[in-house]
């Protein structure tokens, strides 16, 4: 089953369950990288395709991935194509675990 195929109540009410670890996750990760030059940004490039990935890996797995993903390219506000990225998901989730 994908993303899609959920029921929408279900996997808005997953989306909530996670949205906090996801958003701690990702602002860790954002820490040290630096702003998006495009004007009007306050976030790294990737930051919402990071966020999106991970809770949508959450939803559908109910668990963290491991290893090294690849970041889908992804398009700025401007249609601008921003290439795809390697996230370490090892290293940036850590020891942390999900509650049941």
């Amino acid at each position: 089953m994908n993303i899609e195929e959920q029921n929408p109540l279900e996997q808005e009410r997953k989306f909530q369950r996670y949205k906090d670890v996801v958003e701690e996750i990702v602002e860790e990760w954002a820490a040290c990288k630096p702003i998006n030059p495009t004007p009007g940004s306050t976030k790294p490039s990737g930051y919402f395709r990071l966020t999106n990935y991970l809770l949508d890996y959450l939803t559908l797995h109910h668990a963290f991935p491991t290893g090294v993903h690849a970041m889908p390219e992804g398009r700025d506000r401007f249609n601008n194509l921003e290439p795809s990225f390697p996230i370490d998901f090892d290293s940036i989730i850590g020891n942390r675990t999900l509650l049941a």
